[in-house]
């Protein structure tokens, strides 16, 4: 973050200048965890008042600065399959239903996110934190990475969905790979259960 300066009177001293550290970007990643609203009610409770995030009711966003609340969407991918001798005529069946089908999971999708991130605007309307929303499609791991280059924050914070060592070794941990790829400062916030203390790192440029 760049700070800026500000000259001011110095009460029979003469001018003196000060700087203002500008107010800290910060990005939340949201999904359906409960371990994504953990850590955003960590970063509530604990960085309210910190780094330029405080209380809704001072005068500007540039002064108060503002959360991110940032949910990734999966994409769809169906998937047709022959069914029955031939398979044709279900097949043919199938992709004459298939683009209301699609349309249908998206609507689902776009209720699931706009659930998920009403609670998550709810947690920051009660600690009286602006928050804005971002809703972005794609792998969860390189999309938040993604979101974070494009909106230029300063803090990606992330939960740790305590995946166990075969699935992580399956499925990857999507709070690792972003300490690891995201160009900003990493902070991932464990359950109080799993650790005492969140984790916190700075992504290699």
């Amino acid at each position: 973050m760049e700070e800026e300066a500000a000259t001011v009177a110095g009460g029979g001293r003469g001018e003196q200048t000060w700087r203002r550290r500008p107010p800290m970007k910060v990005m939340v990643a949201i999904d359906e965890s409960d371990g994504s609203f953990y850590a955003l009610q960590w970063v509530l409770d604990h960085l309210l008042g910190v780094g330029g995030i405080v209380p809704s009711n001072e005068p500007s966003v540039e002064d108060t600065g503002m959360i991110t609340l940032l949910h990734v969407q999966q994409p769809f991918h169906h998937h047709v399959y022959p069914v029955g001798p031939g398979g044709g005529g279900a097949a043919a069946a199938f992709y004459g239903t298939s683009s209301s089908f699609q349309e249908g999971v998206r609507l689902a999708q776009a209720e699931a996110s706009a659930a998920l991130l009403a609670r998550a605007m709810r947690m920051c309307s009660d600690k009286m934190v602006k928050a804005e929303t971002l809703i972005m499609e794609g792998e969860p791991k390189d999309t938040i990475c993604q979101a974070t280059e494009q909106t230029h924050v300063d803090l990606l914070v992330v939960g740790s969905r305590g995946l166990g060592k075969i699935k992580r070794a399956f499925l990857g941990s999507v709070s690792d790979y972003c300490a690891h790829h995201a160009k900003c400062a990493v902070l991932i916030v464990k359950p109080s259960g799993d650790s005492s203390q969140p984790q916190s790192g700075a992504a290699k440029p």
